[in-house]
Formats: structure tokens, C-alpha cells, sequence
């Protein structure tokens, strides 16, 4: 039951129904946090965490060999168009220099005590020297890590993974909140920002702080921060890949979402709803003579 929508524009988070339903279904519950540590698994963290009173033992970081290289600025992507035959050549070196954001990824977990493993997504393209290098920049920072190979064998490809979570699992947990509820917006704010995505600070266009002073005096202080940014970086600069320093995060309007239980500050020129294609697949759907729906995928 996912609670959606997507990581980079609200929690990312499946529904505290769906982790309650199933962690009375085997001895142990995996849930979803979209995309990175410093997104989907900060709002785990500190929104649904806080909302549920449910704890985690231990946190997941899937880590890839195509993201890290991406993360090494060696490479331009583009989305809907073919990645980079670079991408697929055999380069450890690049995976080391792309290390850095899934290093502060790994920092970010333990941020909130709680035992990270770096799950290594295999495809059947990487080379062994490239997995090796993920396991070297894990083992640095003293991760547990595995190679999973569950898309082509199924369970079984997953089984050093399940080994890794459960015995990250039986170890004592020190999980705690980044911020108090107590902390004010523009706190909470820039805990995120300083200590989660490596800024140097926040700086506040005058409606935003305009919209923070408001929801303070109306009682709305207390809740958590969900900040809306790009997903492809650290930082609020899609273009800025690794662990980036020496940058602010620019905040240009909060808004409350008071049902859902938080504040959302939108960074930068972060859009509130997902890229859509120019042309809806409901163009293409049709009836043919017999009746039959055709054109669905």
C-alpha cells in the first residue's frame, strides 16, 4: 500500500496500515523508502517513524554500479534517451570516485543509529572488479554489504542479503529522531539541509519565510519537514553529482500538508507533481473491429 507519491515530492513511504498488516506476516517486515538515504529513508525516519511509533533494526542502502559511476561526473545522462556506452565499460576507478554519495548515504543512516547494509544490485553487465569496489567503499565505512543477484535467480539470488539485514538486525538499536518536535521549522529545516544533504546552510526567499512565521503562529510548528528537492543530487542541483560541498539550499516556498502530518519547503525549481510524456499512452488505446482493447502497453 504505497502511500506515495514519490521520494523527492513527499515522503515516499508505503502506508503505516500496510507496515502494521504485514509485520504480523514473518519474522521480518521490509518496507519501501524512495529513492536515496537523504529522501525516501530521511521521512521514513523522522515522518512515518514519528507518526507510527515503529522502529527500524536495520536499513537497506541498494547501491548500483551504473548510479555510482553516474555519480562520478564522467558521464551525461539524459532521461528517455539511451545511457552512455561508457556507462557499461569496465572502470573500478569510476566507482571509487562516484563512492562519495553512497559514503554520505551510508553516514546518513547511522545519523539516526540505526545498522546500515549496502545491497549491491547486480545487472549482468557490471564486472566483478566494479562489485568489488562497492564492497571496498562499504567495508570502509564498516557496512555490512552483498551482492544480489534476485532479478534473475529469484530468492535464492538474495539469500547473502536476507543473512546480512537479519544479522544487522539482532544487533542493539540506538535509533533516534534527527530533530525534536520541539526544534522550530526553520531548525528542522536546516538540520536536514546541514547534517542530511551536506549544505552549508538554508537560505529562505521572503515568501517562504513569510509562509514558516505563519504556520509557527498558527500552531503548525510542531510538525515534521518534508523537503521537496531533486532526486538526482545531494544537493538542491540536479547537475551536482557525489557528496557535493560549498552550497546552499535554496528555499523559495513552504507549503503545510496538515492532514498528512508535515511542513513541505520546495527547493530550487522542484515541481509538486511528475514529469508527464508529451503524448499519454491514452492516445494510443483503442477499440479494433472485434471489440478487443489493443494499444494498452
Amino acid at each position: 500500500v504505497h502511500a506515495g507519491p514519490f521520494g523527492n515530492i513527499a515522503h515516499g513511504n508505503s502506508s503505516v496500515i500496510a507496515d502494521l498488516i504485514g509485520i504480523h506476516g514473518g519474522d521480518f517486515l521490509i518496507t519501501e523508502a524512495g529513492f536515496g538515504a537523504d529522501m525516501g529513508a530521511e521521512r521514513f525516519f523522522n515522518i512515518k517513524c514519528r507518526a507510527s511509533g515503529l522502529t527500524p533494526d536495520a536499513a537497506v542502502v541498494v547501491a548500483t554500479v551504473r548510479a555510482l559511476k553516474a555519480h562520478s561526473g564522467q558521464h551525461r545522462i539524459v532521461a528517455g534517451k539511451p545511457l552512455p556506452e561508457g556507462l557499461f565499460k569496465e572502470n573500478p576507478d569510476e566507482v571509487h570516485l562516484g563512492g562519495a554519495n553512497l559514503r554520505k548515504q551510508i553516514e546518513n543512516i547511522r545519523l539516526h543509529g540505526v545498522s546500515p547494509v549496502v545491497a549491491i544490485n547486480a545487472f549482468p553487465g557490471d564486472h566483478p572488479s566494479e562489485h568489488a569496489a562497492i564492497a571496498e567503499i562499504a567495508a570502509e565505512m564498516g557496512a555490512r554489504v552483498a551482492v544480489c543477484t534476485h532479478f534473475a535467480e529469484g530468492g535464492r539470488g538474495a539469500r547473502e542479503l536476507a543473512e546480512a539485514v537479519a544479522e544487522a538486525a539482532a544487533e542493539p538499536s540506538d535509533f533516534h529522531f534527527l530533530y525534536p518536535d520541539s526544534a522550530s521549522l526553520t531548525e528542522k529545516i536546516e538540520t536536514i539541509a546541514t547534517k542530511v544533504y551536506g549544505a552549508d546552510g538554508v537560505d529562505y526567499d521572503p515568501l517562504a519565510a513569510r509562509q514558516l512565521a505563519n504556520y509557527e503562529r498558527n500552531g503548525f510548528g510542531s510538525l515534521p519537514i518534508c523537503i521537496a528537492k531533486t532526486h538526482l543530487s545531494l544537493s538542491s542541483d540536479a547537475s551536482l553529482k557525489g557528496a557535493p560541498t560549498g552550497w546552499r539550499l535554496p528555499v523559495r516556498e513552504v507549503r503545510a500538508s496538515v492532514g498528512a502530518g508535515f511542513i513541505y519547503p520546495i527547493c530550487g525549481d522542484m515541481r509538486t507533481m511528475p514529469g508527464l510524456g508529451a503524448h499519454p499512452n491514452a492516445h494510443q488505446i483503442d477499440l479494433d473491429a472485434e471489440g478487443n482493447i489493443v494499444n494498452l502497453f
